[in-house]
């Protein structure tokens, strides 16, 4: 889908670009439809001799953008829709990338009642391969949803869930990363232990874990078919499949979800103790 609104980013960091550069390089939006703000004025202008984008200040966009896209940290979104809130009108559409900060949250700061619709991306979105999930406000439209999905779109892949599930959502893809790096880093170290170079054990496990995903995304299998496609009786793979069993490894991706989803909801709580 292509946009015909204004699209204003408050806060230029990696995902801030990530979503400009998707929408520009997916045709979805031009540069002229892009606004954009940040804390340092040096970095908003790198950004507009990056990519043609309009710069300006966290007000400046407010007012002119169609479509107010908060890419900011929860830490610092209080004191950003604090400054933005006399900017903001209510035929705006509000999209927030803001772990754990609730929509209702977002809504008491502004003028209720607003079209807000929360997302949480992970940071493969800044090479095109991102996960991201969307929540609907009260107020939010099909039409909104519509423009949400054609601004997270451009950098991967986009799901609609209940608010209720997205804490659920930041431990799982939006933390997932995080884990995924550690067990890609687990097995680069594996195979220099065993006499690869460190160059060729990166190269394999970061490239295994892709193909991987790869395969399991376009065959559409169970992952417990395609890990049995892989072991052969009294072979390798079920004599590590064994190892990782005896070490906890499921337990432990389980208990970091929940413990990455529980601090998703601690950071909802103490936005909302501000209020």
């Amino acid at each position: 889908m292509v946009t015909d609104k204004t699209l204003g980013f408050i806060g230029a960091g990696n995902m801030g670009e990530a979503l400009l550069k998707g929408l520009l390089n997916t045709k979805a939006a031009r540069s002229e439809q892009i606004f954009v703000s940040a804390r340092r004025p040096e970095r908003v202008q790198e950004l507009v001799r990056s990519y043609g984008v309009r710069g300006g200040e966290n007000g400046d966009v407010s007012r002119e953008a169609d479509v107010i896209v908060l890419c900011v940290k929860p830490q610092i979104l209080d004191q950003v829709l604090r400054g933005i809130s006399a900017d903001v009108s209510r035929e705006k559409l509000i999209v927030s990338i803001a772990a754990g900060v609730p929509i209702a949250a977002i809504e008491r700061r502004l003028h209720p009642p607003m079209r807000i619709v929360r997302a949480m991306p992970n940071t493969p979105a800044t090479v095109g391969a991102g996960a991201t999930a969307l929540a609907l406000g009260e107020h939010a439209t099909e039409a909104d949803l519509a423009t949400a999905r054609t601004i997270f779109d451009s950098v991967g892949l986009t799901v609609l869930l209940e608010e209720s599930q997205l804490d659920a959502v930041t431990g799982l893809s939006g933390s997932g990363p995080a884990y995924l790096f550690l067990i890609i880093e687990a097995l680069a170290d594996a195979g220099v232990k065993v006499g690869l170079s460190r160059r060729a054990s990166m190269q394999l496990a970061a490239q295994t874990v892709l193909g991987s995903a790869k395969l399991l995304i376009e065959s559409g299998q169970h992952p417990g078919m395609l890990k049995d496609g892989v072991t052969s009786p009294g072979g390798t793979a079920i004599a590590g499949l064994h190892t990782l069993e005896a070490g906890g490894l499921r337990n432990v991706l389980m208990n970091a979800v929940e413990a990455a989803t529980r601090r998703s909801r601690e950071l909802g709580e103490e936005f909302l103790r501000k209020l």
